[in-house]
């Protein structure tokens, strides 16, 4: 359960070693978050992930496998990161951006990316969701992305992948409304993190860090949809109404 001043004490974070995963990580164990299960694939990551939480404090620290595309797996994993008593957040925090120009042509690498950015995150909501349901309380963050509000040429594949996982747990929210589960969607614009490295970074990006500050503010209460930096929000509302041959002209 949170604190009296409403801070978490417990996190399972899917997708550990993501940059916004460590980043919102430290913060919640620098605010006194004692008990974190971390779920990746990347052994030698999460081993660093996990070094840098125990100089921060963190008493109790679980490290648990996870591969997004192991779909199978994904329920057991859940029930076993609930298994150490109740958890008060999960962050779902992994993703592929996949390369466009390449996958384009690429069925198999296409549906990679599809898989674990929406199929996979759909599949750890529903498992995590019924185990947030069954103890009663509870926040699920899903980081979403805003190239998922339209499909653009540079990256449509990608942002058809988060436009699926987005519309997910926005539903989810609702049907966890009376559930005593609130769901919460991070949508970031362009993040300056390992995923993006060597990418031209476009007006508005932004790093982890500031990722890391909206999802702990929406893990305290507020708007189930959070906007970073808020400003996008504007941004992709123009380009959404956008009439297709002029958003087709846009350097987008």
């Amino acid at each position: 359960m949170k604190d009296a001043l409403g801070r978490p004490q417990s996190i399972l974070a899917v997708g550990a070693t993501s940059d916004i995963a460590r980043a919102v990580l430290a913060q919640l164990a620098d605010a006194g978050t004692s008990r974190m299960v971390l779920a990746a694939r990347d052994r030698d990551r999460l081993a660093d992930v996990e070094a840098d939480l125990r100089k921060r404090g963190v008493s109790d620290l679980r490290a648990i496998s996870f591969d997004a595309m192991d779909v199978s797996s994904h329920a057991g994993m859940v029930a076993g990161a609930f298994n150490g008593g109740d958890i008060d957040v999960v962050l779902v925090a992994f993703g592929v951006l996949g390369d466009q120009l390449s996958d384009e042509h690429d069925p198999v690498a296409a549906a990679a990316v599809m898989q674990v950015n929406a199929t996979a995150a759909v599949s750890v909501g529903v498992a995590c969701a019924d185990a947030l349901a069954g103890q009663g309380h509870g926040v699920l963050v899903a980081l979403s992305s805003v190239a998922g509000e339209r499909a653009r040429r540079s990256n449509f594949i990608y942002g058809a992948s988060k436009a699926g996982m987005d519309a997910f747990y926005q539903g989810l929210s609702a049907s966890m409304a009376d559930r005593g589960v609130d769901v919460v969607v991070v949508r970031p614009g362009f993040v300056h993190t390992r995923m993006t490295a060597g990418l031209k970074p476009p007006p508005l990006s932004t790093d982890a860090d500031a990722v890391a500050d909206a999802v702990v503010r929406a893990i305290g209460g507020g708007s189930a949809t959070v906007w970073v930096p808020k400003p996008l929000r504007l941004v992709m509302a123009v380009l959404r109404h956008l009439p297709t041959p002029v958003f087709r002209r846009l350097p987008l």
